[in-house]
């Protein structure tokens, strides 16, 4: 993973031990999110575009990409915390681009996301892997 292939950072939420659900149901301005030290949270800069993974068993919440944005800054101590600012703008239902629907889609089924699940945020999405989400994606 190097910047040159940064097509966005990928956060997650988990929408079974979060109340992330009602938040983007309110649409609930989100500005800034928890990452991990290390060389990855080093490299966030502000204006990097990001995207907000939302995981779950589709009993609570339908797994996928949930809202897209920015990031406002380096990452930064905040409340005792390693967090990165940024602005997220939700996507609605209809809108949002289901895990079925990446793992069906052979440019988007390498996602680090769906290959490993369990790491840290923020992970990485490529630029080639980024330009076939935007077909997905609304305008």
């Amino acid at each position: 993973m190097s910047l040159e292939d940064l097509g966005a950072w990928l956060l997650k939420a988990n929408g079974e031990t979060s109340d992330i659900a009602e938040v983007a149901g309110r649409r609930e301005p989100v500005r800034r999110w928890c990452v991990r030290a290390g060389y990855r949270a080093r490299l966030m800069a502000a204006g990097q575009p990001v995207v907000l993974w939302v995981s779950g068993d589709r009993r609570r919440v339908t797994p996928g990409v949930w809202a897209v944005g920015e990031l406002g800054g380096p990452a930064a101590v905040m409340d005792g915390k390693l967090r990165v600012p940024l602005e997220l703008r939700w996507l609605t239902e209809e809108q949002r681009v289901h895990r079925d629907l990446v793992r069906s889609d052979e440019g988007l089924a390498a996602l680090e996301v769906l290959r490993q699940p369990q790491a840290a945020n923020p992970s990485f999405v490529s630029t080639e892997q980024m330009a076939v989400l935007r077909t997905y994606l609304p305008g």
